[in-house]
């Protein structure tokens, strides 16, 4: 059997009921991607009067996502363009976001530091920061075992910036799951 990309290795929603995601709640995708494949179902959770960012560095990625949540009449999910990289790049306020996830966007930077230290700013007090990225086991695709994350690398300089770890969890064959809230 081979498995494809989709609910097979990451699933959205047995993810994002870890995150108590309510009505009326400001949640943000951090390295979105093109699929939406979790803008879309927290664009349900957080109701009509929550808001979903979309934040991507790739122009072309934000255009897709834009185009399926206006062919979908979605009107919740706000798309920014941003370099995670860049300290207060991001055109979202500081202290404003009650949930943002980092979905297999760590292993693809080598500014992991700078990327958590910027989303770390956007969030409020109490506010969560799931991590979700490749464990460093062989696997039959995905990025080379250099590019993936050092989980418990990540969990103390995540101390660091002012992040304490709440949970931990298998987010799939392939992926493990950290859940941080802001001090």
């Amino acid at each position: 059997m081979t498995i494809t990309g989709g609910n097979i290795l990451l699933n959205p929603n047995k993810i994002l009921q870890r995150l108590n995601i309510e009505e009326d709640m400001k949640v943000a995708d951090l390295g979105c991607g093109s699929s939406g494949h979790f803008i879309f179902p927290m664009s349900k959770l957080v109701g009509k009067n929550g808001i979903v960012y979309a934040v991507d560095i790739l122009k072309p990625t934000l255009a897709h996502i834009k185009e399926m949540a206006k062919s979908e009449y979605i009107k919740n999910i706000k798309i920014i363009w941003s370099d995670l990289e860049i300290f207060n790049a991001t055109n979202i306020e500081s202290n404003t976001l009650d949930i943002a996830l980092l979905v297999n966007t760590l292993f693809q930077t080598t500014k992991r530091t700078e990327v958590v230290r910027e989303s770390t700013r956007m969030l409020k007090k109490n506010g969560k920061l799931l991590v979700v990225d490749w464990k460093i086991t062989a696997a039959p695709f995905g990025p080379p075992k250099e590019k993936k994350i050092n989980k418990e690398a990540l969990k103390k300089n995540s101390i660091r910036l002012g992040l304490n770890l709440i949970s931990e969890f298998s987010a799939g064959q392939y992926h493990f799951g950290l859940i941080f809230k802001k001090q």
